[in-house]
């Protein structure tokens, strides 16, 4: 039996219905697809945790509280600081009638403070900060049972900011395990425990602000950001995840911000603590080279296309760089396959390595990608360099460098010029130009005196950005000015 006709039509109007909602066209034109749009989150997804009662009853046995006492010797002079003195230099009062706060020693003092840390193992090995134990001459560690010990410092990392103490004869210690800072999302839910103003076992909770916070504390700055309650006396407790693992070191405050606290990935802390375990310090590799942050105006200098990677201000004699043929001006963009996204990613890359490997480095050099294999040294704990002065169109007054000034500024020879003056609002200023700056390059070029340095300005005056090699305290760095 033949199908009607009507049938026929109906079949192709349903089709052709469904094609359309389906996202097909009649046509043979191509239909362009809307650009993607983030999804909205179903509404029975969970933002905020039911309650933390269980996370905080299981990590809290983990927790310690810390009190030092340290003597401070000159006590007369830290009296004055801590107690106040209305008379300034000369209490008359205290001169004549001998009065003196109850326990003050005029050649010491003892300073008492409160901290915090987290037990990693059963044989008493406890994390802390380093500022809450250095220079202590008493270290008293109370568990979660009120019990109290004596506790010794282990090994010490200033550069990281952590300790490692210890305590012996506890029994039933509860270590808290260890988690993977780098699995950390901005947004995640986190919760700290310490003592903040002594309250101990206080449980405060937030969020990952951000990370990777550079505050300016040293070398390998690297700080996860968080809006859970950190105070004084929180240093050195832990900042956990939700599933109980530690994932950072409370460490820093803002005491004019209120919800930013900083801590240490705790991953950076499993780099230090086998060391400071076995050695009671941290023995890191050492590239040998100065380095500054990339900006805009340098990168337009070098001719490069974006502002990043870490700018080589200077190579040390004999370093593991020099050997291997790196030279200032370099432009560091990648470290054993790691990218440098800026100055702050090289030392922490450094230092993860072990002392005597060979690394690949791959830099820009005057446009050219160039790739080097470093043999990294040991880094010793010691300051590389020493100590650290009229151009109208600059906003600068300068002068030559005599043997006196050469030896007061710590300088290995009497090239270069000094800056003496630099005026409000000039392009120096805005440039950053300090006075006791020895510029000693004009666009990659040497300056001898301050008849060269002139010269090679007025050379320069029409190209630009003037591109100067500055040696400043304890190190060089270039600096990009724009003259009027």
């Amino acid at each position: 039996m033949k199908k009607k006709p009507v049938t026929r039509v109906l079949v192709a109007l349903v089709l052709a219905v469904v094609m359309l909602g389906l996202g097909y066209g009649i046509s043979t034109a191509v239909k362009v697809s809307d650009p993607p749009v983030s999804q909205p989150l179903r509404a029975d997804t969970p933002m905020i945790p039911g309650n933390f009662s269980e996370l905080a009853e299981r990590a809290r046995p983990a927790v310690v509280n810390i009190q030092t006492v340290k003597t401070i010797q000159g006590g007369s002079r830290v009296l004055r600081h801590f107690f106040g003195n209305p008379f300034q230099e000369q209490n008359p009062f205290e001169e004549f009638f001998g009065l003196r706060p109850q326990g003050y020693s005029p050649d010491a003092l003892e300073q008492r403070s409160l901290g915090s840390g987290f037990i990693i193992d059963r044989d008493g090995y406890i994390v802390t900060n380093n500022h809450v134990v250095e220079n202590a001459d008493q270290i008293k560690v109370k568990l979660f049972d009120s019990k109290e010990f004596d506790a010794r410092v282990v090994g010490r990392d200033p550069k990281t900011d952590l300790a490692l103490i210890k305590i012996d004869g506890a029994s039933g210690l509860q270590p808290i395990a260890m988690g993977n800072s780098d699995e950390l999302k901005v947004g995640n839910w986190v919760v700290a425990i310490g003592s903040p103003f002594g309250l101990e076992q206080t449980v405060t909770a937030g969020i990952v602000s951000a990370k990777s916070r550079v505050i300016g504390s040293g070398p390998y700055d690297n700080f996860i950001q968080t809006d859970a309650s950190i105070n004084p006396g929180n240093s050195g407790g832990p900042l956990i995840n939700m599933r109980g693992e530690v994932v950072a070191i409370n460490t820093a405050i803002i005491a004019s911000g209120k919800g930013i606290g900083f801590a240490i990935p705790v991953n950076m802390a499993k780099e230090v603590l086998p060391q400071l375990k076995d050695n009671g310090k941290v023995v890191r590799a050492w590239l040998g080279v100065g380095i500054q942050e990339m900006t805009e105006p340098l990168a337009q200098s070098f001719g490069l296309k974006e502002k990043k990677g870490a700018l080589v201000t200077q190579v040390f004699k004999d370093s593991p760089a020099e050997q291997a043929g790196i030279a200032q001006g370099d432009v560091l963009v990648e470290f054993n396959g790691k990218a440098i996204g800026d100055s702050h990613d090289l030392p922490s890359a450094v230092a993860a390595m072990a002392v005597g490997k060979t690394v690949t480095i791959k830099l820009l050099r005057n446009g050219t990608t160039i790739t080097k294999q470093v043999k990294l040294g040991t880094l010793e704990e010691k300051t590389e360099v020493a100590k650290t002065p009229s151009h109208k169109m600059l906003g600068i007054m300068i002068q030559n460098i005599t043997p006196e000034l050469a030896r007061t500024l710590g300088l290995a020879n009497e090239t270069g010029v000094v800056v003496s003056r630099v005026e409000p609002d000039s392009p120096a200023d805005n440039a950053g130009l300090q006075r006791g700056d020895v510029i000693q390059e004009v666009n990659r070029h040497p300056v001898k005196d301050t008849q060269d340095f002139l010269h090679k300005i007025e050379e320069a005056k029409d190209g630009g950005n003037l591109l100067l090699l500055v040696h400043r305290e304890e190190g060089n760095l270039f600096v990009a000015v724009t003259a009027k």
